[in-house]
């Protein structure tokens, strides 16, 4: 089922949680609403379900205005980030639940229940946990029988809001490559919401970056990564080093806080105050304050070395309080041959820069 939204706006007393919102969702992709706390992507979610009034917009379900619709007849599936599973009922019961609640007219017998409901736990692999209740589960496992609850009523649109919130990070991982085999098999037309920008960039085919109630970008996972649109987008997705400086001609002088030996080679279509960004595996470090170097940098001394598995995080001291993070493979670590105390220059392999006065705007 293919979702349009048009104009969506949605207030809380002075509160503008959505924005003139409009967005359309492929029938059978899984998008990702993408952003901090606060930012409006939870309410837009509820829009659509029906379980929250619009100020002002549409909604279109397959083309249709479900203004008057409630959320019961949009056959949505929606899954929250704490369960919401019924205590005093066993994981059968919990997942037949929706099927039983159904108009006599359109309730299944308990034969097709009790086959669909098994069936389901297959597809979620805890068919063996049929007779067990909530509190005996896991919180992976809860979470997977709350999604074969959602998917029991055959929903059009199946919509999770902050699916994976609540377990570890381990945990989290699982399942959401789970979930990314799940849809690819039954191919529904996913939203889900997260915070976790990791989260969306592995699951989604598509990811909406949104901040104070509006959209700030829509493309692919690898798009919105490699070409951010705005300041805010890159700095929210994934690590990043920012940098306060001019453009000009020759390139992205840094602010004399930071000793930049020479202007430095920049993707920017402006010239002004600016402020510059490198993510950490794109600073490249040289040993020694590389004098003779063809290549610009700037003068930093190594603060703390963090090694992670495969890979090295290098906090550096650029300047009077400012930290700059490398990222860098052991093997090039090893052969760069510095220490805690010494002194390396940091080159920028691909610096971004945006106007000064489209600061991102943090929301708490």
């Amino acid at each position: 089922m293919s979702i349009i939204v048009r104009g969506i706006e949605k207030r809380f007393g002075d509160f503008v949680a959505l924005d003139q919102v409009s967005l359309e969702f492929a029938a059978g992709e899984l998008v990702a609403l993408l952003g901090p706390s606060g930012c409006g992507k939870t309410t837009l979610l509820r829009v659509i379900a029906g379980l929250e009034q619009a100020d002002g917009g549409q909604v279109l379900l397959e083309g249709n205005d479900v203004a008057n619709i409630g959320a019961r007849e949009r056959q949505v599936g929606f899954v929250f980030q704490h369960y919401a599973l019924f205590r005093h009922m066993t994981v059968f019961e919990n997942i037949a639940f929706g099927l039983r609640v159904k108009p006599r007219g359109k309730r299944p017998s308990e034969a097709v229940i009790r086959d669909k409901v098994h069936g389901l736990l297959q597809l979620v692999q805890l068919d063996w946990l049929a007779d067990r209740y909530p509190s005996e589960l896991s919180g992976g496992q809860r979470q997977r029988i709350a999604l074969a609850r959602a998917l029991a009523v055959e929903p059009s649109v199946l919509l999770l809001d902050e699916p994976f919130g609540a377990l570890d990070a381990k945990v989290r991982k699982e399942l959401r490559s789970w979930l990314r085999r799940l849809h690819d098999d039954l191919h529904v037309t996913t939203i889900f919401v997260t915070h976790d920008q990791e989260e969306a960039l592995e699951v989604a085919d598509r990811i909406v970056v949104m901040n104070h109630g509006q959209v700030e970008q829509i493309g692919s996972p690898q798009e919105v990564y490699d070409k951010p649109q705005s300041a805010f987008v890159y700095e929210f997705l994934g690590a990043a080093n920012r940098l306060r400086g001019q453009v000009g001609a020759r390139g992205f002088t840094v602010d004399a806080t930071f000793q930049g030996q020479a202007a430095l080679a920049v993707q920017a279509d402006f010239n002004g105050p600016a402020l510059a960004y490198v993510r950490p595996h794109d600073l490249e470090l040289l040993a020694g304050d590389a004098n003779g170097s063809a290549q610009p940098g700037i003068k930093a001394g190594v603060r703390r070395v963090i090694p992670v598995g495969g890979t090295v995080r290098v906090e550096l001291e650029a300047g009077t309080g400012f930290p700059l993070e490398a990222e860098l493979d052991r093997a090039t670590w090893q052969a760069l041959g510095v220490a805690v105390g010494d002194g390396v220059v940091a080159v920028p392999r691909a610096l971004r820069a945006f106007p000064a006065d489209a600061a991102p705007q943090r929301v708490a």
